[in-house]
């Protein structure tokens, strides 16, 4: 075995990520999460279910870097990313899309600029991407929407917009609050093949939802939180 055979062997066994006892909490406040191990497989898609106050979207934070464990140890991409400086953060989230239940969008800016964010910001050449951000805005139904800005959208156009920014960029690990909480059935559907879409084409995906239906046709593995502990997979 070469020794690029062997770096490229030894990247492809690394998990995405993965959680050694993690905890997080807040002073004089209960636990939000306790002593969670998880690991993403690359390529993996999961599910993350559970009720109301789980933990789900605090879990959610901490894989994308915008909190930080109070107990444990987070590792991205084979790197510890726990106690990373703040220099370090933007590269791991080059590498992260994230979908949260505030949307995040910049209100001053148009859908078509929404969307291409991420990839401005890595230094890509709108020439380059508009054709694919058009597709995309078009498959999540917001083709006619590119001029508009995100005061004169729906919910459900803001999280499909959210969507759509999110994957853009082809990141390696997709983590995604309730993504299909403001949609409707059908849209559900159409979101949840852009995911398994994804997926077979080497994406990790992590999405936390009430929906134990669309989960349960996700064919995913579906993890539980309850009380900031991980239960069971299904």
């Amino acid at each position: 075995m070469t020794p690029e055979t062997r770096r490229a062997a030894t990247a492809a066994s690394t998990p995405t990520a993965r959680l050694d006892g993690v905890g997080f909490g807040y002073a004089e406040a209960p636990q939000v999460l306790r002593d969670v191990n998880l690991i993403l497989p690359r390529g993996s898609f999961h599910f993350l279910t559970g009720p109301s106050g789980a933990g789900k979207s605090t879990l959610l934070k901490l894989l994308t870097l915008a909190e930080r464990p109070t107990e444990g140890r987070i590792t991205l991409f084979g790197q510890d990313a726990t106690q990373a400086p703040r220099a370090a953060l933007p590269g791991f989230r080059r590498r992260i899309g994230a979908v949260f239940q505030d949307f995040r969008l910049l209100d001053h800016l148009s859908v078509f600029d929404n969307a291409a964010l991420p990839l401005r910001l890595a230094g890509d050449r709108a020439a380059d991407y508009a054709g694919d951000v058009r597709e995309m805005l078009a498959w999540v139904g917001l083709g006619d929407r590119l001029e508009a800005q995100p005061p004169a959208l729906s919910g459900g156009e803001k999280q499909r917009l959210a969507i759509a920014r999110a994957v853009l960029a082809r990141p390696e690990l997709i983590v995604a609050d309730e993504p299909t909480g403001s949609v409707d059935a059908a849209m559900a559907q159409r979101l949840l093949r852009l995911f398994q879409t994804l997926n077979r084409q080497g994406t990790t995906l992590l999405i936390a939802s009430h929906d134990q239906d669309l989960a349960g046709r996700s064919g995913a593995t579906v993890l539980r939180l309850s009380g900031g502990r991980l239960e069971a997979a299904a």
